[in-house]
């Protein structure tokens, strides 16, 4: 809400919404999810504004389908990072027993 030069109050849906400021700390939501990756931000934000936009169930939803977006890139990201070390600790392998191949002999037999 901000005030007008005649002392009257109105809403400021662009820069301060209503639903977005309704936390009894004060904090608006921008202030804590800018500080978040986008999913997890977005998740918040539905989270935040679920009891006060109008469609609770639909922002809950919304919220869940960012959380599980974030989820699926986590795990991504960490089969990426597990075949990296995977291809290092290979190569060690190989350097330490040059005629060590794992994709040929992968119990070294």
């Amino acid at each position: 809400m901000d005030t007008t030069d005649k002392g009257t109050t109105v809403k400021d849906n662009v820069n301060h919404p209503p639903h977005y400021t309704v936390h009894p700390s004060g904090i608006e939501c921008i202030e804590v999810t800018e500080h978040m990756s986008f999913c997890v931000g977005n998740a918040v934000k539905y989270l935040w504004r679920a009891d006060h936009k109008g469609n609770d169930i639909e922002d809950l939803r919304k919220a869940a389908w960012y959380i599980n977006r974030e989820i699926e890139r986590r795990e991504k990201d960490n089969l990426v990072t597990i075949s990296k070390q995977l291809s290092l600790l290979e190569e060690e392998q190989i350097k330490k027993h040059p005629g060590f191949h794992s994709k040929t002999e992968p119990f070294g037999w």
